[in-house]
């Protein structure tokens, strides 16, 4: 892939991409994926599976086996059309593309506002109550001395900052559709830029809806957007979907594991292998995709069914095998909710993840012995 380093000169480098941020243990499978794209893309090697993100792959398993073996023998960033679809790998995922439209500022402006949108759409309530009204925000935030109540004043304001930028924004694509010329100097410009600064800073401390961690990948989105040509804004994304698409993997992984051949969840593995495929596929494909409508009903109908799940307990079983299984359903939705809540950001919710492989290990752990006798 040809990586166009002057747009990752200057003022483009100094901003940190945090979806690439981490590096990764290493597997014994692990294979090459991008650790960070500031002036080029370096490969490095990455835990994770090699399982490929086609729904095409639950009903043609030779299909996977084809694109797994092509994922392992490919570099980052190859292109090729599989199926029909044009797709890059990154991370051992072959990630569905789209093209990207001209870079044009109004063409910036309307994937800003969508991603301003999108981040409002999952973080927790409130971000968008002030509007317009920056001063009014800003002075609220300075004023207050709860530090409780300042996070979430400090919300408020990141949420009036991104409305302003928008509104800077906005205004300059107006003047340039009137012959006006913008140049990358413009005040404006740098005012819009200092204000996607500071919402990134606020944002830091702002939590999913859910209550789970906050979702720093969203918030530096518009930023990028802002930075980036639109070409390499994609090419981001699609680095941000395969380690979406392997976290994916790993939680699904990790809550199998739990219930590997224990007659009680009989059947509990192809529920969550089927939610984790969906989810995947979900990830790569954008909402103005003709696919969308099936691909959305796959996904929420596989969400739906693992939720429903009942293990199979005897009657007059003793009270800590029912323990046993009631926990285990607890563990299932905890962890049907925690891929719903990631497939619809669209980005990693790592701290999440951790705690729930955590949840998943403790549980395998305490209930062990019910677990291999249950086995046997």
């Amino acid at each position: 892939m040809r990586v166009r380093r002057s747009t990752y000169a200057g003022k483009t480098a100094r901003y940190r991409l945090s979806i690439l941020s981490r590096r990764r243990s290493i597997h014994p499978t692990r294979i090459f994926c991008f650790d960070k794209v500031v002036e080029s893309y370096r490969a490095v090697r990455c835990r994770g599976t090699s399982s490929v993100v086609v729904m095409l792959a639950m009903a043609d398993p030779s299909h996977a086996t084809r694109l797994r073996t092509s994922a392992q023998e490919s570099p980052p960033g190859t292109r090729r059309t599989i199926d029909g679809e044009a797709r890059v790998h990154y991370c051992g995922y072959w990630v569905k593309t789209y093209p990207a439209p001209a870079d044009t500022l109004r063409a910036k402006r309307e994937l800003i506002v969508a991603l301003t949108r999108r981040l409002f759409n999952h973080v927790e309530h409130g971000l968008n109550i002030p509007g317009h009204r920056l001063e009014e925000a800003r002075a609220a935030y300075d004023q207050e001395p709860h530090e409780g109540r300042k996070r979430v004043i400090g919300a408020m304001l990141a949420g009036a900052l991104f409305n302003r930028a928008t509104d800077i924004f906005t205004k300059l694509v107006e003047m340039q559709a009137l012959g006006i010329e913008i140049r990358n100097d413009n005040p404006l410009l740098r005012d819009c830029e200092g204000h996607f600064q500071e919402a990134l800073h606020l944002g830091k401390t702002v939590l999913h809806r859910s209550g789970e961690e906050g979702i720093d990948e969203l918030w530096g989105e518009p930023m990028k957007a802002f930075t980036l040509s639109i070409e390499d804004f994609y090419e981001s994304r699609y680095v941000k979907i395969a380690y979406t698409m392997r976290e994916i993997d790993d939680i699904s992984d990790a809550l199998g594991r739990v219930f590997e051949g224990v007659p009680m969840f009989h059947g509990v593995a192809t529920l969550i292998r089927e939610l984790s495929e969906a989810a995947k596929r979900k990830v790569e494909v954008l909402r103005t995709d003709p696919e969308i409508f099936d691909v959305w009903a796959r996904f929420a109908v596989a969400a739906e069914n693992l939720s429903a799940f009942q293990p199979f307990v005897l009657h007059g079983h003793d009270p800590s095998q029912r323990e046993c299984a009631m926990q285990g359903v607890q563990l299932l939705r905890a962890g049907k909710g925690l891929l719903y809540h990631i497939t619809r950001a669209r980005v990693r919710m790592p701290k999440s993840a951790r705690d729930f492989i955590a949840r998943c290990e403790l549980y395998r752990e305490t209930h062990f012995g019910m677990l291999r006798a249950l086995s046997s």
